[in-house]
This record gives C-alpha cells, sequence and structure tokens, in this order.
C-alpha cells in the first residue's frame, strides 16, 4: 500500500533530505533539519505522489485514499505537541504550504493559522492572556483562507482593513488594537458571506481538507505554470503540502519573523549574515512591504542605513538588527547558518520565526542567485574547500552566464521605466535608441552620431548593415532562431524579437504597442535578457567581469570534453570570439560580407545576370549552326561582361574580408560556408533600388524589374540557395574558393576549412568539390605555394543524413545545422512555427521548441545516423 504522508519533530523523520522528488525540497528540508535536531515545529508532508492523485482522480476521491493517514498524522501531531486540533484548551493551529521538488518561491499557495475559529480563538485568549495577538491570528487567517481557498479578492479585505485603520485613525496594522481586530474580523465574516453566498467555516477538519485541495490546486495556477516555463522546470509530479504546527511570530515584543541568506544573492558576497527581520509579526509582512524590514546583523543595518540616508540615532532606535534586540537569538540563528550551509555545502535561503524568545526554523533551500553571485559564491565555496572545482562549475546555469557579458540597464532606472511589452528575450543585453524602421535609417542616423533601435516587422539579410550599427533590435515576428536573433546574438546586440502587441506602419514611420503611439525618432529602451520593452531612456552600465568569472571559465576549459567554435563573419566577431575563448570559427557566413558597403551593387549586377549567362551558355553548347552559335555570342557578350565585372569586383574584397578573420583568429581554424541564401534575398524589391541598379548596369528599369521578378521563389528555403546555387553558377564558387585560399596564402599559419552548404546527395558533394579543388591546384600553381584546406559539407537536408556514410568519402568533415535539419525534419518555417509552437510545447505536444532545443527523437535521431554513418567510412 503507497505512503502519502511522512511526520517529522521532535528530533526525528520518516523522511529524508534525498527524498525531494517525493516530498519536495521543502518537505525534504524540513525533514532534514528536524532529523538534527533543529527547532522545527513539527508537523508532516503530503507527497507529490498525492497531488498527482488529486489531478487524477480528483478531490473527493483523493481524500478518502488520504482519510486514515492524514487522521493519524493529526493525531500524531497532537500527541506530540501537546495540543488539541479545532477544540479543547490549548488548539492545535497549523500552516499548509507548498513545496515542489524545483524551489518556486512565492508562485504557489500558503494558509496560516489554520484551525482558529470562534471556539479556539477564546480558548487561546484564556491560554495566552494576549487577545490582541489572538484577534489579529484570526483575521490573517481570514484573509488568507478566503483569498486562497474561497476566492475572494485580496484587494476586498484590503478595502475591509482600510476603512477600520481610517476609523481608528492608524496607519500601520500592528497598531490597531483589540476592539479594531474584532472589527476587522466581523467585517471579514460579513463580507465573504456576501460574496460567496457561505459562511466562513469554522471546523477545523473542514478547513484543513479545503486547504490541502487549494495548495494541489495551486500547482496548476497561472503563475506556477508561467513560473515553470520561464525556468524551465519539467518532469515533476505536483507539489507537495507541508502541514506544520505554527509557531507565531506576532504574539508579542519577543517574537518576530524574517529571511535570511548565509551569503548575498545579489553579490556573492559573504561579508556578514544577510537578511531581513519584523518584530510582532507573521511571514507575509517581510514580503508584503507594508512595514521596513530591519536587517539581521548591525553590519548590516549600517550599511543599510548608510544606503538610505537614516543617520545612526534613528537605525538605532527605529530599525536595530536583531544581533541588537535579540542577541541570543541572533546566535542560535547564526549558528543554524552556518551548519546548514556546511551541510549543504551551498548558499541557503532560510525562512525562520521566533515566538516569545525562542527560535523555529521554517525552511531551508538553495537560494535563488543573480550570475554574478553564483560564479563568486562557486569560487568561493572551492576556496573555502566546501566544494571540488567540477561541482563549481556545475553549480552555474551557463545560460545566465550572458548576464555578466552584455550590457546591462542600471536597476534603479529600469524600475522607474514604462513598460510597454515584453517579447522574446532573443539576444541578451540592454540598449536605448532612437527607433528607426528600416537598415538604411539606421545607417544614416548612426553616422550622425545617433544612437538607433531598428525596429522590423521581421528583418533578413539585406538589413546587416542597420543591425550592425544599432544598439539593439526589435522585431513583431519571429523566434528564437529567426534571422534577428540568430545575427544580433553573433553581433552580441540586444534583441527582442516576436513582440506580438507592436504594430509597425512603416508608411507612417509610426509603431503602436497597446495605447502609446511611437514615431521614427522616439527612445525606447530594450532589455534582451527579459525581452521588456520600455518607453524612453534607460541608463545603462557595462557588466564587470570579475576575477571569479575567470577562474569559473579555467575551470570550465579544464574540465570539459568539448571543443568551443563560434559563428564570425566579420574580423571584429573573430577577435570578440578569441578575446572569450573560442578555439576558433565555426561557421563563417559569406553572405552577410555582401552586403558590407558599396559591394552589394556587385553582387546585385551577379545576380541579375547570372541566370542569363548560364541559359545563353547552355543554349549555346547546343547550337547547331554557326550562325546560331554566333548570334547567341553576341547576346551572350553584354551579359557575360557583367557577370564577369561582378565577380571580378567581389574577388578582392572577399579576399580581403577572410584576411582579416584569419589575422584574428592567428592560426585557429575557420570554417567558411560558400553562398548560401536564396539570391532573392539581395536583390531590390523597391523601385528606388531598381533604378540604381538600372543605371549601373546600363539596363532598363523594366528589364531590371523583369528580371528580379524571375528570380522570386515561392517557397524560397527549399529553392535554389547553398550549393545548387554552385552548381548553377561554378563561377561564384569559384571565386569564393579563390578568395579563400589567396587569403591564406597571405595570412601564414592560417587555417581555413570550405563547407558547402544544404547538399542533399553525394554527387552534388562531388560537383563542388571538384571546382574547389581545381581552384585550389590553381592558387598552388599561381603561388608556388601548398595549401592544405579541409572541404566538407554542412548536413542540414534529411536526405544527406540517411545517405551521409556515402558523403563521408567525399568529405573531410561534417557540420550540423540544426536550424534547416529542423524545418525539413518537422515541416516547420522557424520564421512562422512561432504562431503555433508554444501551444505544441503547453500542450505538450513538443516538449520544447524545436528551434529552441534540439528534438532529440526526430533530428536528433538524423544527427546519429550521420554520425555513425560517417565514422565507419
Amino acid at each position: 500500500m503507497s505512503k502519502y504522508i511522512y511526520f517529522f519533530g521532535k528530533g526525528a523523520a520518516e523522511g529524508q533530505g534525498s527524498m525531494r522528488a517525493l516530498l519536495g525540497g521543502k518537505g525534504a528540508n524540513l525533514a532534514d533539519m528536524a532529523s538534527i535536531g533543529l527547532p522545527v515545529p513539527p508537523g508532516f508532508t503530503i507527497t507529490t505522489e498525492a497531488c498527482a492523485k488529486f489531478y487524477e482522480i480528483g478531490e473527493a476521491a483523493l481524500h478518502d485514499l488520504l482519510r486514515d493517514e492524514l487522521d493519524a498524522a493529526v493525531a500524531r501531531l497532537e500527541t506530540t505537541t501537546g495540543k488539541t486540533f479545532g477544540h479543547g484548551a490549548n488548539p492545535l493551529l497549523v500552516s499548509v504550504r507548498s513545496g515542489a521538488a524545483a524551489s518556486m518561491p512565492g508562485m504557489m499557495d500558503t494558509v496560516l493559522n489554520l484551525g482558529l475559529a470562534p471556539e479556539t480563538v477564546q480558548a487561546m485568549i484564556a491560554r495566552t492572556g494576549n487577545p490582541r495577538f489572538v484577534w489579529d491570528s484570526y483575521r490573517r487567517f481570514i484573509q488568507m483562507f478566503g483569498n486562497v481557498v474561497m476566492g475572494v479578492e485580496h484587494h476586498q479585505f484590503e478595502h475591509e482593513l482600510a476603512a477600520v485603520k481610517q476609523a481608528a485613525g492608524v496607519k500601520l496594522d500592528a497598531e490597531l488594537d483589540e476592539a479594531a481586530l474584532q472589527e476587522v474580523v466581523a467585517r471579514y465574516t460579513r463580507m465573504v458571506k456576501a460574496t460567496t453566498g457561505e459562511d466562513f467555516p469554522v471546523d477545523a477538519r473542514d478547513q484543513l481538507r479545503r486547504g490541502i485541495n487549494a495548495v494541489f490546486g495551486s500547482w496548476n495556477n497561472p503563475r506556477a505554470i508561467k513560473y515553470r516555463e520561464l525556468n524551465d522546470i519539467r518532469g515533476l509530479l505536483g507539489t507537495a503540502v507541508n502541514v506544520q504546527s505554527m509557531v507565531f511570530g506576532n504574539s508579542g515584543s519577543q517574537s518576530g519573523t524574517g529571511v535570511a541568506f548565509t551569503r548575498d544573492p545579489s553579490t556573492g558576497e559573504n561579508r556578514y549574515f544577510y537578511g531581513e527581520y519584523l518584530v510582532n509579526a507573521q511571514g507575509e509582512d517581510v514580503v508584503a512591504g507594508i512595514r521596513t524590514p530591519q536587517q539581521i546583523t548591525l553590519a548590516g543595518s549600517r550599511a543599510w542605513a548608510r544606503s538610505q540616508g537614516v543617520g545612526e540615532r534613528e537605525r538605532k532606535s527605529r530599525y536595530p538588527s536583531l544581533e541588537e534586540v535579540m542577541p541570543e537569538v541572533f546566535r542560535q540563528l547564526d549558528d543554524v547558518r552556518r551548519l546548514l550551509e556546511n551541510r549543504y555545502r551551498d548558499m541557503q535561503d532560510m525562512e525562520f520565526t521566533i515566538e516569545d524568545g525562542k527560535l523555529y526554523m521554517l525552511q531551508t533551500r538553495n537560494g535563488k542567485r543573480t550570475a554574478a553571485a553564483a560564479v563568486r559564491i562557486a569560487t568561493d565555496l572551492i576556496q573555502e574547500k566546501m566544494i571540488d572545482e567540477a561541482t563549481a562549475i556545475l553549480r552555474i546555469d551557463p545560460a545566465s552566464l550572458d548576464q555578466l557579458l552584455h550590457p546591462v540597464f542600471v536597476k534603479s532606472a529600469e524600475a522607474k521605466a514604462k513598460k510597454l511589452t515584453v517579447g522574446l528575450q532573443a539576444s541578451p543585453g540592454a540598449a536605448s535608441g532612437r527607433i528607426v524602421f528600416s537598415a538604411e535609417e539606421a545607417e544614416r542616423w548612426a553616422k550622425r552620431g545617433e544612437a538607433v533601435i531598428l525596429c522590423r516587422i521581421e528583418t533578413s539579410p539585406e538589413d546587416i548593415g542597420g543591425m550592425h550599427v544599432a544598439r539593439g533590435i526589435l522585431t513583431t515576428r519571429g523566434g528564437m532562431t529567426s534571422h534577428a536573433a540568430v545575427v544580433a546574438r553573433g553581433m552580441g546586440k540586444c534583441c527582442v524579437a516576436g513582440a506580438g502587441e507592436v504594430d509597425i506602419h512603416y508608411g507612417h514611420r509610426s509603431m503602436k504597442i497597446g495605447g502609446t503611439v511611437l514615431h521614427e525618432g522616439d527612445w525606447i529602451s530594450l532589455n534582451g535578457s527579459t525581452g521588456a520593452v520600455y518607453q524612453g531612456r534607460i541608463e545603462t552600465e557595462n557588466p564587470k567581469l570579475t576575477g571569479p568569472f575567470a577562474t569559473i571559465m579555467a575551470l570550465a576549459d579544464k574540465y570539459r570534453r568539448m571543443g568551443v567554435r563560434t559563428n564570425a563573419d566579420t574580423p571584429r566577431d573573430a577577435l570578440q570570439a578569441v578575446a572569450f575563448g573560442a578555439e576558433g570559427v565555426g561557421l563563417c557566413r559569406t553572405e552577410h560580407m555582401f552586403f558590407e558597403g558599396s559591394r552589394i551593387i556587385s553582387v546585385r549586377r551577379m545576380i541579375l545576370v547570372a541566370e542569363t549567362v548560364k541559359q545563353l551558355r547552355e543554349q549555346l553548347a547546343l547550337a547547331g549552326s554557326e550562325a546560331e552559335k554566333a548570334s547567341l555570342q553576341r547576346k551572350l557578350a553584354a551579359p557575360l561582361k557583367q557577370y564577369n565585372q561582378a565577380l571580378k569586383e567581389l574577388l578582392p574584397l572577399q579576399r580581403n574580408d577572410f584576411i582579416g578573420i584569419f589575422k584574428a583568429l592567428k592560426g585557429l581554424p575557420c570554417t567558411v560556408r560558400l553562398l548560401d541564401p536564396p539570391l532573392h534575398e539581395f536583390l531590390p524589391q523597391d523601385a528606388a533600388g531598381q533604378r540604381e541598379m538600372a543605371k549601373c548596369m546600363g539596363l532598363k528599369l523594366a528589364e531590371v524589374k523583369r528580371l528580379v521578378d524571375g528570380l522570386h521563389e515561392v517557397n524560397p528555403m527549399l529553392g535554389h540557395r547553398g550549393c545548387r546555387l554552385g552548381i548553377s553558377y561554378p563561377e561564384v564558387t569559384e571565386m569564393q574558393t579563390r578568395a579563400i585560399c589567396e587569403a591564406a596564402v597571405k595570412v601564414k599559419g592560417s587555417r581555413p576549412e570550405i563547407m558547402v552548404p544544404l547538399i542533399g546527395t553525394v554527387k552534388e558533394l562531388q560537383e563542388q568539390k571538384a571546382i574547389i579543388q581545381a581552384t585550389l591546384a590553381a592558387v598552388e600553381r599561381e603561388r608556388k605555394t601548398k595549401l592544405d584546406i579541409p572541404i566538407g559539407t554542412m548536413i542540414e537536408v534529411p536526405r544527406a543524413a540517411l545517405t551521409a556514410e556515402a558523403i563521408a568519402k567525399e568529405a573531410d568533415f561534417f557540420s550540423f545545422g540544426t536550424n534547416d535539419l529542423t524545418q525539413m525534419t518537422c515541416a516547420f518555417s522557424r520564421d512562422d512555427a512561432g504562431k503555433f509552437l508554444g501551444t505544441y510545447v503547453a500542450r505538450g505536444i513538443f516538449e520544447y521548441d524545436p528551434f529552441t532545443v534540439l528534438d532529440q527523437e526526430g533530428v536528433g535521431h538524423l544527427m546519429r545516423i550521420a554520425a555513425e554513418g560517417g565514422r565507419r567510412t
């Protein structure tokens, strides 16, 4: 028979600290603290398996299942505490709290003081001789239970409380006397009856049953679901419920409650004991902000006072530290702090209550911390010999390190800014700038020294210049692997993508977000780490990359088993990559270079005539008579001249690009991908751009428009791109290869690798490889040198993955293009799938967005087939 309830208290526990999956983090740690003799109020934990049953069989059936165990646990708690639940001269009150295996602070529900009713209120008054404390506890219970269990809105209680405080002429809850608190209780019970149609429950067993149901139910409340999504918490059964005998921090001047951290969760420092407390309060008062919390230590209290401009005399009289007010309790708490951090070997977040001078521990857990604090704590714990180096590395969330590498907003300034909307946190960092709606405008404004934010419905490779000069990028479409997101991360640019509430109107040069209309030139600010979009300008500051950061990165290098290269398309990108410790460039995308400066004219010239040259050559090869050949050669002359001129112009430009990158890499390898995107992405779609090309090429505007329209494709991502371009126009492959080889000759010790994109059959690779090898040999003859340049391919077409064994016979290396491989395997467009993939993830069709986290079952299986096939060759 399954066991669903585990008891703890009086120096013993049925559960253990290792049982987090079953007891939740809070329940497991309460059991652990109880078992080592810490002052933990006794109680019991209802397991996460019971939560799963709650959703499987329903609350009524669950309580039938739990009834005998629950009755036994309550009876044991009565015996342990010497109190009786719901009746008697010494009533037992309990708290009912959540606690999942993964910490989710504040996301689920809690009820305190459960068991109070008119009968037990009078019994407690008689026992304590402190009627104000009892009535205060009762009004708190009605408010929490009424809100959490009965669904009464919080503001309804606050309205009643405010009316009583106004009538009493006081500002703080703690200033209400016994009579006023009785009036609050009376108002609360009347309001609950009026709102819900039922009397506030007075039976303790009924209260407990309903409280347990509410906590289990809160596992799937909207904020808990959202928190799990944001923090990637998956695969848990649900929350446990912890029922614990109440201890009262609101019972007088020698009572209190607080939250403490064994180290500073913001910085990781360990200068003193960090935390806050309140005298004569219960737990929610500390976080509610109604009263100013006081510091745990004298040193912390004085530091707080300095930061707030509070003098020492005022601090000591109004905000004394726990160390000053209750020195013996502070000493005990400080001992607990050391014991728990040594036991769990990590920074702890602790909750405690002091009842009439006696300390009780209500919770401990590994504390949430910033990335800077995580790095500092991990390296300090190594020095203190509490953890080893490998453990320290695993303590750092890799994604959080982005916080340390990009500009950040000054926290106080961000808190005051007007938030307009939130999109996807596509590329971290913080940026403020003036709104522009086109890449061209971005470049023009940037030349004038203006900071700009490029705002687009979506970006394309043509926007690269504007993206480069922009401080940040905002798009209304696209996801984490959209063009804007991928390029922005490569550039280290702050980017918020997929901000669907932003309505951009290019014609009016304006955009609307909710009720706010913004025009070109208005200031906005982006937080790429959170996806937030703000109105106005927010001050930024550079992150401080401290010694601990360098230490943890050196340790990561020491213990890793995988080499790390980066994406880089410019010398600046390559230098940044080397500075951050990359072992080379794994993907250098040559198409981004084509948008630099005036070279786009040469690129467009090449593209516009390439198909004409190809077709005329094919016709010439099939021509029968000399007259026909002569006619075709005359037709070919002009476009061929344009074609060759464009290639001639592009060769030195590409060569210089590679020279710069190879110099920056200082002998590290660089995998250069040959031209990949569909050609129409490079072409001018507007009349002005087409007129410019007509003038440059000596053609009529109508002819240029015809050529542009002729290159349009219905499904370009599956169209004329990748190696297909090189096969159709081999001179392009030859030009790019020559540029790479000549740059390699120029930069001694450089290590380029040439990668052919988007192959689906080995014959495609064979054709491109022949051109590359012939060009390489020609450069070797001309420069009287020997070059060792591997030739490989990117596996991004499912057919290539399935036939990888044959492809490997021709390729020196494989690289996997998981974005395209995911698109083609799942039949998802990465730029459009964001409209529905969120629903797919929410409903469990996909565990993750496959463009964010690799689909191991599908795409990953293809990659395994390819890798195994390649290794067999």
